[in-house]
Parts: C-alpha cells; sequence; structure tokens
C-alpha cells in the first residue's frame, strides 16, 4: 500500500520558518516527481514546487521562489520543503503527492496524495 505522509506543519509568525516532511513508503519512487500543493479556503490548489525523485530536476511557482527549498533524502525516502521567510499569505493546508507524469502532476491529477499538514502563519 502506498502512502505520503505529511508532517511539520504549524503556526508561525511571518517572516518564520517551517519544514515540511513527506515520507513516501509502499513502492519505489526513483523514475516519480514529488510535489508540493497548497489549498486555502477559496482558493485554488498551487502546486509549489516538485522534484524528481533523482534530485536532477526542481521547480518553483513564482510565489515562493528565493524562499522554499524542496530536496529529497532517498535514504529515508522522505522529500522535503524548507520554507522561510513565510508570509500570512502563505497560510494553507500543504499536500505532497506523487506521479510519473509531469501532466498528471501538475494538472492535480496525481496518482498519489498525502492527508495535508496545516501551515498557518500569522501576522
Amino acid at each position: 500500500q502506498v502512502q505520503l505522509i505529511e508532517s511539520g506543519g504549524g503556526l508561525v509568525q511571518a517572516g518564520g520558518s517551517l519544514r515540511l516532511s513527506c515520507a513516501a513508503s509502499g513502492r519505489t519512487f526513483s523514475n516519480y516527481l514529488i510535489g508540493w500543493f497548497r489549498q486555502s479556503p477559496g482558493k485554488e490548489r498551487e502546486l509549489v514546487a516538485h522534484i524528481l525523485w533523482t534530485g536532477l530536476s526542481r521547480y518553483y511557482a513564482d510565489s515562493v521562489k528565493g524562499r522554499f527549498t524542496i530536496s529529497r533524502d532517498s535514504a529515508k525516502n522522505t522529500v522535503y520543503l524548507q520554507m522561510n521567510s513565510l508570509k500570512p499569505e502563505d497560510t494553507a493546508v500543504y499536500y505532497c503527492a506523487a506521479d510519473r507524469s509531469f501532466n498528471s502532476l501538475a494538472t492535480g491529477s496525481a496518482m498519489y496524495w498525502g492527508q495535508g499538514t496545516q501551515v498557518t502563519v500569522s501576522s
């Protein structure tokens, strides 16, 4: 059974940092893209960042470029999202997702999803 389990969310003041983790299990993800999405009430789900499991390719949305860093630890089967200089507009539920297809990931139709972790940034 494939599982993606997010952790690391919480409440932080503007300007602070959080590191989210996405622990993957149940299959080999060596040729998968792992993405971080976020969604807040009344807004569409947004792809924030993604990484090839090999680590050779990374993508960031303009809204987080320069502040967020995606990385992976293949030994721990975990993908991280380091979030610095957080802003109130970063408040959302953050999900990780995995798929072999970039199009599926980019359109929010990824095969595997985690349950989400809440990030709240206070002003």
